[in-house]
């Protein structure tokens, strides 16, 4: 029995000395949420701003190094592979972003690292320029919340493309410009510089000036503007000088080669894309701060903000008239929206409760949706998912042998990326060109065996030569194997005697000089084909394989004559003509350049 009394009075000092120790943990706890309860009590606008643009960027950080690359992601990854002056496409901070970020990590993270640390900073920038003066901490949370539940820059916080750049340099030069108008020393010097590095990050960023100048045309009178401009020009010539060595190739695709026939879908899809992207509980609430908010004496910077948000949906609109415009070419318009919106909801309480509460129920469905981007329960099927095992089955079927892709310039770079294979994309006169032109991976490849990809098979394919996958993505991979890869893509055709204007009917005579700067000759006539492309907008195209035979010699020049029918098909439009050398299972594009041509209409 006192055996049995000792045990108990053990078990109870036991038991009494782990409460003690839950106690003092609990205690510790409460003590330690309190003094997190009165740091953050402590915050004043500015501070509270800065730690929830933290906290969002703790979010982007985590989101960039688990969701895998969108295809253009891995397209700028691949300009990163060669630091320049400029690519096709775009100019060059996108890919020195990306370069610099894959020196400090490796993978997706570091391919997207510094896209995150922007958005933090450009929303730090247009806090200050939009913060009122005896802003609270309440004016804090509503410019947050307006931020956070923009649709648009929730993705655009952390992917690795061209927008996040021009969103930074465009908060700095609103920043310089509104110094610039209010006079202050040194403005126009600073102002230069953003517009210069507003031309590096993305081409749009011409129109945030040509707006800003729209907004406040007594400006123009200013000769510190035209001194801007001069500063803006000299920090640019770089860009302009490798411009002009590839034929000013980023201009002419912008202003011309994205160029397509009308479609009521492009409209329609931009308008919606409007709607969803900018928030659909917010965008009644835009239209209201837009009307409701004046501006006229407010300084040239809200004069500004004001008329960005039409500015840039209005003229897309119009630029949906003849091609397709995607959503994130108006991404400086958020800029405006926000600005207005916070300037109104903040002067309005029963605005600003719906925009808290719209705001939350936003953000509660985003945090969904960026799990879905990491984790994909639901097996959706898009180009964040499944690169790994889609690109890896390539991969395993080629081995140590290059690939040369049909047209996805962006699905090239995915392979090179997630399989560290060789890889080659074709341009396609049926799509599009693109930074492939510029690189020699395909020169390299010259002589080897090569995986080919080539459109899938049909019933009547009794050959089998080509072969054909079904990748995790849900996509097939159709290719058959070239034992000795020979480029022509380098061959160049000049065309002498084409008309700038012809008819349905009429015989054209012209005479070609073909240069062959390779070490090996060309022979057209077999596996090799003449064809004469006529390209209109985009997408169409019309293509006639000529009967023509010669041979091309190993780096040198030789010239011949075609005769050619202008066909009814092509009457009444405008051409981009040339001719491009033809062989079976692989795209081609322009040997050479091409001449505008218009056809007669039939009478």
């Amino acid at each position: 029995m006192r055996r049995f009394f000792a045990k108990a009075v053990r078990m109870r000092l036991s038991l009494g000395a782990g409460w003690r120790k839950t106690d003092k943990f609990c205690y510790l706890c409460r003590r330690m949420r309190a003094s997190v309860k009165k740091i953050y009590a402590s915050f004043g606008p500015d501070a509270l701003v800065a730690f929830w643009l933290g906290v969002w960027w703790v979010c982007n950080l985590f989101q960039a190094g688990l969701t895998e690359l969108a295809n253009d992601e891995a397209y700028y990854h691949l300009f990163a592979e060669r630091l320049a002056w400029g690519y096709f496409d775009h100019p060059p901070v996108t890919a020195l972003l990306v370069w610099l970020g894959e020196r400090l990590f490796g993978g997706e993270l570091g391919v997207r690292f510094f896209f995150t640390l922007l958005q933090p900073l450009y929303l730090w920038v247009l806090w200050r320029l939009v913060r009122p003066a005896g802003a609270q901490r309440r004016d804090a949370t509503l410019y947050v919340m307006i931020c956070a539940a923009t649709l648009m820059l929730q993705l655009y916080g952390f992917i690795a493309v061209p927008d996040g750049p021009l969103l930074f340099s465009a908060a700095l030069f609103l920043w310089s410009f509104r110094n610039f108008a209010e006079r202050r020393r040194g403005a126009w010097i600073w102002m230069g510089a953003a517009m210069a590095l507003m031309a590096y990050s993305k081409y749009h960023g011409a129109l945030v000036v040509l707006f800003a100048l729209a907004a406040n045309p007594r400006l123009l009178r200013r000769p510190g503007l035209y001194a801007s401009g001069a500063v803006a020009a000299l920090l640019l010539i770089p860009h302009l000088v490798w411009q002009y060595e590839h034929d000013w190739a980023s201009f002419v695709y912008h202003l011309s080669s994205r160029n397509a026939t009308f479609r009521v879908n492009y409209v329609t899809e931009f308008l919606a894309n409007m709607l969803v992207v900018f928030n659909p509980f917010f965008v009644p609430l835009y239209v209201q701060a837009w009307r409701k908010t004046r501006v006229a004496s407010r300084g040239a910077l809200w004069r500004t903000l004001k008329l960005l948000p039409v500015a840039f949906i209005g003229f897309f609109l119009l630029s949906s008239l003849r091609g397709y415009v995607q959503p994130q070419w108006v991404i400086v318009a958020a800029f405006g929206l926000i600005a207005l919106l916070f300037d109104y909801a903040r002067r309005h309480p029963r605005t600003r409760r719906y925009v808290m509460r719209a705001g939350a129920v936003t953000l509660a469905l985003m945090a969904l949706v960026r799990l879905v981007m990491i984790f994909n329960p639901l097996g959706i099927r898009f180009e964040v998912f499944d690169n790994r095992e889609s690109y890896g089955a390539i991969a395993a079927e080629a081995g140590e042998r290059p690939v040369v892709f049909r047209h996805g310039y962006a699905v090239a770079a995915k392979y090179i990326f997630y399989t560290g294979g060789e890889a080659y994309c074709q341009p396609n006169i049926r799509y599009r060109t693109h930074q492939w032109q510029f690189r020699d991976d395909d020169d390299r490849f010259t002589g080897r065996e090569v995986l080919v990809e080539c459109p899938t098979p049909t019933e009547a394919d009794t050959t089998g030569r080509i072969r054909t996958l079904r990748m995790a993505n849900g996509r097939s991979f159709s290719w058959f194997v070239d034992p000795a890869f020979h480029p022509v893509r380098r061959v160049s055709i000049a065309i002498d005697g084409l008309p700038g204007r012809v008819a349905a009917g009429d015989t054209l005579h012209l005479a070609l000089r073909v240069e062959n700067p390779y070490p090996y000759a060309v022979e057209v006539g077999d596996s090799v084909q003449l064809s004469m492309l006529w390209k209109h907008g985009r997408f169409r195209v019309e293509e006639f394989v000529l009967p023509q035979r010669l041979t091309l010699p190993a780096a040198g020049a030789t010239a011949c004559d075609v005769r050619f029918v202008v066909p009814q098909q092509l009457a009444g439009e405008r051409f981009d003509v040339g001719f491009a050398l033809r062989r079976e299972g692989y795209t081609n594009w322009y040997n050479g350049k091409a001449l505008p041509v218009e056809v007669a209409p039939l009478r």
